[in-house]
């Protein structure tokens, strides 16, 4: 979500409405770099062979279960007219679908070992609200047999398409549009289920220089990287993670092979008015192109995290999409398997502690004086005046919010599910301190509750720690409540394997 609304600030090139992606995928990839290109030409060979590969040994096991995997498609390119949601834009002045600049969809991914299922789904879209959620869920089980528990939503975060969770000034609900995505969410995971064939499974992680940021850096600081982060590693540094993984499920040749990559940054590259999957449909043409896979995407921990290289505030798709996707390449190249002998989830309602005492100052400070909250964290009088309205009757008792928090072994392979906008120090946390060797850490699931920032947002009164919360109508957290969510799904990993 973004404060910022200059739209003089957009990088036209090449994305003028009506553009034709296919044309501008060859010019695209002559920009990339030697290196990059040698990987890409290497890779292309793999590609072309994929669908010849031999299944791998772990398929055959005598006797024990076989992992099985299918995938669904659906195409979600909302209608004209809509609010799309992630910037600001005063009453009146909203931002809405005047146009499509590359079709969006959700893409459903089923895991089934033995009699366990479980399946995950990659939504083009801002945010999921937990009614919807628990909607789409409790359909899905009912229809396919799949435990409410082991449903996933993911939200790929794109602000270039609309979102599910009301937004004040930042993105309206529309009712159609989230009644037509519901039934796709669920022909996805039914179409997954279809698809399901014995897989073997590949992990492999590289790194995308140049394709994030730290957002949050003032004049004069420096964020450091996953490099550097070790056992001794706070969060009284800001931190990027530059890896991207992936996992890479090889089906035999009667069935297409199967990619989905993880990483953390901001799809933010367009302010216009054209819908779209932001950087990550330039990603998955790159690589569709060169390996005829076509890649799902898993957000990362990118609450602090912006995409491109930082020359441009909100990069560009190119800065982004060309070293991912030789950071995938790169990373199918390097690729190892993983036996999956185990498929285990486990979700809670993890109860997040609130900061109601700061709550209560927010409400004094509006009824004191409201000529005086009109701009900088209560953005403008309008927005004031309907945050108090729908916060004053609020019951100041609850001093935590359940959260759905769940996470999955596959293998050797962990997966950590949570609902908010995590800052990359607490992602890299939980990778380090996961007892599973390989850890994706996926934000923006199964509901919407802001960022999770670290303790220096909250006494520097960052946008992310004191107006989010007025967005989308919530107290803040606590300035320590993301240590405690991430103590708890490190927590929650070890129990699943224990």
């Amino acid at each position: 979500m973004y404060q910022n609304d200059d739209v003089s600030q957009l990088d036209p090139s090449g994305r003028a409405p009506g553009t034709d992606r296919a044309q501008m995928i060859p010019e695209t990839i002559m920009k990339l770099d030697n290196q990059t290109r040698r990987s890409f030409l290497k890779s292309t060979a793999l590609g072309a062979a994929a669908c010849a590969l031999p299944m791998r040994s772990s398929l055959a096991g005598a006797g024990k279960p076989v992992l099985e995997v299918g995938e669904g498609v659906v195409d979600t390119t909302p209608p004209l007219g809509i609010e799309l949601h992630g910037f600001h834009r005063p009453v009146g002045q909203e931002r809405r679908v005047r146009g499509i600049r590359r079709a969006t969809a959700v893409r459903a991914i089923m895991l089934q070992l033995g009699e366990v299922q479980a399946a995950v789904v990659s939504a083009d879209l801002l945010s999921f609200s937990g009614e919807m959620t628990r909607r789409v869920q409790q359909r899905i089980a009912a229809q396919l047999g799949i435990p409410v528990s082991n449903i996933r939503l993911c939200a790929t975060h794109s602000h270039s398409m609309p979102g599910f969770r009301a937004m004040r000034q930042w993105g309206a609900l529309s009712p159609e549009y989230m009644a037509t995505f519901e039934e796709k969410l669920c022909q996805a995971v039914e179409l997954a289920k279809a698809d399901l064939a014995p897989a073997a499974l590949s992990v492999g992680k590289s790194r995308a220089p140049g394709a994030s940021n730290n957002r949050t850096m003032k004049e004069g600081q420096t964020w450091k990287t996953d490099e550097q982060f070790t056992q001794d590693s706070t969060d009284d540094d800001r931190w990027l993670d530059s890896v991207v993984r992936v996992l890479h499920f090889e089906r035999g040749a009667d069935k297409r092979d199967l990619l989905w990559y993880h990483f953390s940054a901001h799809p933010v590259c367009f302010q216009d008015e054209l819908a779209g999957p932001d950087w990550p449909g330039m990603v998955e043409d790159l690589i569709q192109q060169r390996f005829q896979l076509a890649p799902s995407y898993l957000q990362g921990h990118c609450g602090d995290v912006n995409a491109g290289d930082a020359t441009h505030w909100i990069g560009s798709i190119e800065n982004t999409a060309e070293p991912v996707a030789a950071a995938i390449a790169s990373a199918l190249d390097s690729a190892r398997s993983v036996p999956v002998d185990q498929l285990r989830v486990a979700t809670q309602q993890f109860p997040m502690p609130l900061d109601i005492d700061t709550f209560r100052q927010w409400l004094d400070e509006y009824r004191a004086d409201p000529s005086k909250c009109t701009s900088g964290n209560w953005v403008d009088a309008g927005f004031a005046e309907d945050w108090y309205r729908g916060s004053a009757q609020r019951d100041l008792s609850q001093t935590t919010l359940p959260i759905p928090l769940s996470v999955m072994q596959l293998g050797e392979v962990g997966l950590v599910f949570h609902p908010g906008e995590l800052y990359s120090c607490y992602g890299l946390m939980i990778q380090r301190d996961s007892p599973l060797p390989e850890t994706l850490v996926v934000g923006y699931t199964d509901d919407s509750i802001g960022y999770l920032p670290d303790p220096n947002a909250y006494r520097d009164a960052e946008y992310s720690a004191v107006t989010v919360p007025k967005i989308i109508d919530l107290p803040p957290f606590l300035p320590t409540s993301t240590r405690t969510m991430t103590a708890g799904a490190i927590a929650m990993l070890k129990q699943l394997i224990a």
